[in-house]
């Protein structure tokens, strides 16, 4: 009996001294003490009027006009009217600083503003099109990749025109850098999505020396549009050029990695148009080896429906909406192929990948200059779809067969 008492004696003890200890977060901060910063953009350096105001009293440190670099801050006061009602402040405070080395720069926040810059929630970089193609992104990013204050799944993208106006919103409610994540998110509902890059896979991609790409974001008066993709070479690392959506498009089917979206053909006949929408889709890539000569074999399948059909006549069939679509399926990937061959000259399907996955051997001997000899390669491809539903409309004309 006795003993028992000492058990929960010590056991009650325990449980005191337990929740002494649990002091939580002891040296946070309230997130109106931080400036919390959640986007930022990185473009070609240019002075703003208040720096040029600051050089005329010489209070401006030694620097380069390299970049200028924008942070974008959550407002916690944006939330609704002002206390003197006149209008609804923003959810969001953009800041810009120009200079040459990013990590000064941030530090110049803090002559600046009374809140010192906290990035642990950044979400996304955006980088514009005259710098990616002027410097390297290990460059460009270095500060970023060294950081560990930065999350490794803050997202990349890659802007044509100003970065910044990218953070931009003509709704005071919202906050720029949450509607570019929310857009990434849409990737299951359209082929025209690229692959989200985060800081972490872009280390892995810089390390393997494999051209890549970057969803490019535009922006035209507050408002923003994922279109295309970023070409990133391997060898430089700096921006080689764009996919548009059409091309993006192709490659999403070479790759089979889509996770959604549409086909819209055009019915030979009555010249309207079917649309087909993707319910799986996937891709082999299939390298094959005839002495030095190096050949693929692309065969790309899906399963879908026509969610939408202008075609009026009676002798319209399954069979036949499968072909127009495969035709139109056909037509992106021959597109994008000969853009990433003749044109660009660089891999960013992934073929390389799988010849590595497939034959070692072979790719040891030809990873040093693998954008030549891809450039050689023959690629054959086959596109296979299956409309497996055609609605329940009574309007349908499709018949089976």
């Amino acid at each position: 009996m006795k003993h028992n008492k000492k058990v929960r004696f010590i056991l009650s003890a325990l449980y005191v001294f337990s929740f002494l200890t649990l002091t939580g977060c002891w040296s946070s901060h309230e997130l109106e003490e931080v400036g919390l910063s959640v986007g930022l953009a990185l473009d070609q350096g240019k002075e703003s009027s208040f720096e040029k105001k600051l050089k005329e009293q010489d209070g401006l440190y030694p620097k380069r006009d390299i970049l200028t670099l924008t942070y974008q801050f959550v407002n916690p006061l944006g939330t609704g009217s002002n206390s003197e009602g006149k209008g609804q402040q923003k959810a969001f405070i953009n800041i810009s600083e120009t200079g040459d080395s990013v990590h000064q720069m941030t530090r110049e926040f803090s002559l600046r503003s009374q809140l010192p810059v906290f990035s642990p929630h950044l979400k996304v970089i955006v980088i514009s099109e005259n710098l990616a193609r002027k410097y390297r992104l290990e460059q460009l990013l270095d500060q970023f990749l060294r950081n560990n204050e930065i999350r490794p799944s803050c997202l990349l993208l890659i802007s044509k025109g100003q970065a910044s106006d990218t953070l931009e919103s003509k709704d005071a409610k919202e906050i720029p850098t949450f509607r570019l994540i929310g857009i990434s998110d849409n990737e299951y509902r359209t082929t025209r999505i690229s692959a989200p890059v985060s800081l972490a896979k872009l280390m892995g991609k810089l390390q393997s020396d494999s051209s890549f790409l970057v969803q490019n974001v535009i922006s035209a008066n507050g408002e923003v549009k994922f279109s295309g993709a970023a070409v990133i070479e391997a060898k430089s690392s700096k921006l080689r050029g764009f996919l548009n959506e059409e091309e993006l498009e192709g490659l999403t089917w070479i790759t089979g990695k889509g996770k959604g979206g549409l086909v819209k053909t055009y019915d030979k006949e009555t010249d309207q148009q079917i649309i087909y929408e993707v319910k799986t889709m996937k891709s082999n890539i299939t390298p094959h080896i005839k002495g030095n000569t190096i050949s693929f074999d692309v065969n790309i399948e899906s399963e879908g429906r026509i969610s939408e059909n202008w075609t009026v006549s009676e002798k319209a069939s399954l069979k036949t909406a499968e072909k127009a679509v495969e035709e139109e399926v056909n037509r992106l990937v021959d597109h994008v192929l000969k853009l990433m061959q003749e044109d660009y000259k660089v891999d960013v399907a992934g073929f390389g990948n799988e010849l590595r996955i497939h034959n070692p051997k072979m790719w040891e001997k030809v990873k040093k200059d693998w954008e030549q000899t891809f450039r050689e390669a023959s690629i054959k491809y086959n596109v296979q779809l299956t409309i497996t539903d055609y609605g329940s409309s009574e309007f349908s004309k499709l018949i089976p067969g």
